[in-house]
């Protein structure tokens, strides 16, 4: 419920805010706005008032919203109306400059929504991000999509495409938009160079946790009931420092050295109250023996830079320009088709689950502004039934001076709105999918 919750309150802001800018662009030239919805109100909606020449109202299915701008072929497909003699407080009425700044009202509520966002958890929390020069102190680890693809435990990553990266939560996205990977290894630099088929298998298998720091110091944090673990005598507080009387000092060579003994027995020495005890268990098909572990160094990665008012404002159009291109990028690998990316889309249910079960608002206003900017690259794209599709065709107009027919902008919008209807289908489709097979199977 605390998910649901999140996911409402975030599209309930943005859907406004963005709406919003539709709306005070329209009334700011004139142009009558019919309808105000929170959501789509296909059939019927939750909730509606009349206030002046507005019908405010809450839809049923929370997939975006709308204003309906008088004299506009939109959503509603209300083509009745574009058969009247055109009307001055109409949006066909109005200078091809006019209904474009309306068109793009939207996207730079948005963008600016972001850019506030940012400056006050600037202010109010810190600038946050992991340092990748400190996560890299021990060079890195991977999982084994990561190892299968050419990277070793141990390598330290030095640029993607020619540029480091000194935030290491976005080094890691990088990684799989980028094709060249520059690493030291033992002292050595090698490069990386990733295809289309590799980067499916990691963002298939692991996506972003294909890469960790190298952590040392293995301690249990806590261990399985009625694991192999409990059954050998694993405590809290064990230091595990020897498998097989071989030293280690890492957790990837803990789980490695796991991994190559299956279904068969090892022996584990740890250290508890500063002695050295040798505790004998089975490792199971998977390769564990049922204990979590926690690291001592794990905490000394994070910078908070907290900032002034002033500080915080340019900082914060840095990073929404800096989410922006990385919509770009992410758009670009949904379109290569061996990269597998466009599976991996999410509707609100699968963006809903993959949210935190506890209410974090330091969490959701950063989420809000990431999501705030994917919603304005989204509504730029010039396709028939968002805002870039219908700011295309303005722009074509002002360039050639002839308009599109209310006919031809009919068929145009019909074609588009198949498009996006045909993709929520099935992104949602997947993601209930999901959500079912989770629950049931």
């Amino acid at each position: 419920m605390i998910q649901l919750g999140q996911i409402l309150f975030i599209l309930s802001v943005l859907v406004i805010l963005h709406e919003f800018g539709h709306y005070i662009t329209a009334r700011m030239f004139k142009v009558r706005v019919e309808k105000f919805y929170l959501f789509m109100d296909a059939g019927f909606s939750l909730l509606k008032k009349k206030i002046g020449e507005t019908e405010w109202g809450i839809g049923w299915l929370p997939i975006g919203g709308y204003v309906k701008l008088a004299g506009m072929v939109d959503e509603s497909m209300d083509m009745e109306q574009m058969k009247q003699e055109a009307q001055p407080w109409e949006f066909r009425s109005k200078p091809a400059w006019q209904r474009l700044i309306i068109m793009l009202g939207g996207i730079i509520v948005n963008i600016l929504l972001a850019w506030f966002i940012y400056t006050m958890v600037y202010v109010t929390y810190g600038q946050k991000y992991i340092a990748t020069e400190a996560i890299q102190k021990n060079g890195l680890a991977f999982g084994e999509t990561g190892l299968n693809v050419g990277f070793k435990n141990g390598d330290k990553i030095l640029a993607v495409d020619g540029k480091y990266q000194d935030r290491f939560n976005r080094m890691t996205l990088d990684i799989l938009l980028g094709d060249k990977i520059d690493i030291e290894r033992n002292g050595e630099k090698k490069t990386i160079i990733l295809t289309d088929p590799q980067k499916a298998e990691i963002i298939g298998k692991e996506g972003r946790d294909f890469i960790q720091p190298r952590l040392s110091s293995v301690v249990v944090d806590s261990v399985t009931p009625k694991s192999e673990a409990f059954k050998a005598g694993f405590k809290k507080g064990d230091h595990l420092v020897a498998i097989d009387n071989k030293e280690f000092k890492f957790f990837d060579e803990l789980r490695d050295n796991l991994n190559t003994h299956k279904n068969d027995s090892v022996s584990i020495t740890v250290i508890r109250n500063n002695e050295r005890v040798n505790l004998k268990t089975l490792v199971d098909k998977d390769g564990k023996i049922g204990f979590l572990p926690t690291f001592k160094d794990k905490m000394d990665f994070e910078v908070v830079n907290k900032l002034s008012l002033f500080q915080a404002i340019p900082e914060a159009v840095k990073e929404s320009y800096a989410l922006l291109v990385y919509n770009v990028k992410q758009f670009k690998l949904i379109l290569r088709p061996k990269t597998e990316a466009y599976k991996h889309v999410k509707s609100p249910v699968g963006i809903a689950r993959a949210l935190p079960n506890q209410w974090n608002w330091e969490f959701i206003w950063n989420f809000t502004a990431l999501f705030s900017i994917g919603l304005a690259f989204m509504n730029l794209l010039p396709i028939p039934g968002l805002d870039g599709g219908h700011a295309l065709f303005t722009i074509a107009e002002m360039i050639t001076g002839k308009k599109l027919s209310e006919k031809a902008m009919g068929h145009v919008q019909t074609f588009g709105m198949i498009i996006l209807l045909t993709l929520m289908a099935l992104t949602f489709g997947k993601d209930i999918y999901q959500l079912i097979a989770d629950k049931f199977f």
